[in-house]
């Protein structure tokens, strides 16, 4: 074995990362992910579903090509890329009432329903990404990568919203729960 013990070696570890992370390399890090960390959230601020989904692509894909240094890494972000492409594929559907009837008919089951409409493969994305953000940031990042998942997770959650009421706009739960509050006790 080694002369040095394990917390020697992780004292070192860290002492490198953090001089590393102090220089002009590690702010100008810090500068472009603050930039996107912006970008992120003006995307989520314009409700705009086809915008979010267009810059998480866009994000997976940036990371495929650039970030992959292992067999699971590259696994995952190929999941993450097929199931975004069919959630973005189903925008299309569910913009669409007649052809979006036909999904909630398959989506029958309590499992495969929330909130009164269909637990689709967009709806599922949008959680098992969150989930998958979610397990990244508890990985040995810095803050401002931190800081980005963290945005990326809001997006994901604000696409659900903005997907959600796709749906009942498309099979007309919207339209039926204006009628139910009309019909209150002053009325």
């Amino acid at each position: 074995m080694a002369e040095e013990s394990i917390e020697d070696l992780l004292i070192a570890e860290f002492v490198t990362g953090n001089a590393r992370d102090r220089g002009a390399r590690g702010e100008a890090l810090r500068i472009s992910r603050r930039f996107i960390e912006n970008y992120l959230r003006d995307v989520r601020r314009s409700d705009d579903l086809d915008a979010i989904l267009i810059t998480e692509g866009a994000i997976l894909g940036n990371d495929l090509q650039r970030y992959v240094n292992s067999r699971a890494m590259r696994t995952s972000l190929e999941a993450s890329l097929t199931e975004h492409a069919v959630a973005t594929g189903l925008l299309e559907t569910v913009r669409d009432p007649a052809a979006y009837r036909q999904v909630d008919a398959a989506h029958r089951l309590p499992r495969n329903r929330i909130g009164g409409v269909p637990r689709d493969e967009a709806r599922q994305f949008f959680r098992s990404h969150a989930a998958r953000l979610l397990n990244q940031d508890k990985s040995r990042l810095d803050e401002s990568e931190k800081r980005v998942l963290d945005r990326r997770r809001l997006n994901m959650r604000h696409a659900e919203k903005l997907y959600a009421a796709l749906q009942e706009r498309a099979l007309g739960i919207e339209a039926n729960r204006g009628q139910d509050q009309g019909m209150g006790l002053g009325s």
